[in-house]
């Protein structure tokens, strides 16, 4: 792909992403388009459909989510790092409900996914090596846990306080005794 054509992909990504969570399933490609300074057409050419458009969305952010987790687990303090990736993913879902609300179609998030649930394993790892998580703690259960306070962050009831008071519960059952 031309250097020209990626930056308008990621253009219209950004914009997308601004513009589904502030208006919901009523947010127009247009005003996607407007907001990324292209033209409509443009938003066609990469994204066929509005459901192309969320789904690219929707893998953007599970290898943003990647790359923050890679990020932490080479530069962050193992004791907390792993505490730390967990609790802004699910800040970050929950900003992002209207988005995930959106998506119409199973979306294969499948590279996005592994390198996330490899980026979680290191931070895992790295935080039972300093006593941080409990030694029995496997990765399988690690991402249920995440994937489920992700999933309650959703719902409009999830207010901050719940969702820390969530954490601190799950996080408790994760650090040893």
């Amino acid at each position: 792909m031309r250097a020209d054509a990626l930056r308008n992909r990621a253009k219209i990504l950004a914009a997308a992403e601004e513009v589904f969570v502030e208006s919901g399933a009523d947010a127009s490609t247009e005003e996607v388009a407007r907001r990324a300074g292209v033209a409509i057409g443009t938003v066609f050419r990469h994204f066929p459909t509005k459901n192309d458009l969320l789904a690219a969305m929707m893998k953007e952010l599970a290898a943003r989510l990647a790359r923050d987790a890679e990020t932490l687990a080479a530069e962050g303090d193992p004791e907390t790092a792993f505490f730390t990736f967990f609790t802004q993913a699910v800040e970050q879902a929950a900003g992002r409900k209207t988005v995930v609300e959106l998506l119409g179609v199973d979306i294969e998030v499948g590279s996005q996914a592994q390198l996330l649930r490899a980026a979680i394993g290191t931070l895992l790892v790295n935080a039972q090596e300093v006593g941080a998580v409990r030694d029995d703690v496997r990765l399988d259960e690690v991402m249920a846990l995440f994937t489920a306070a992700a999933h309650g962050a959703l719902h409009a009831g999830w207010s901050r306080d719940l969702r820390a008071r969530t954490l601190s519960i799950v996080f408790a059952g994760l650090r040893p005794f």
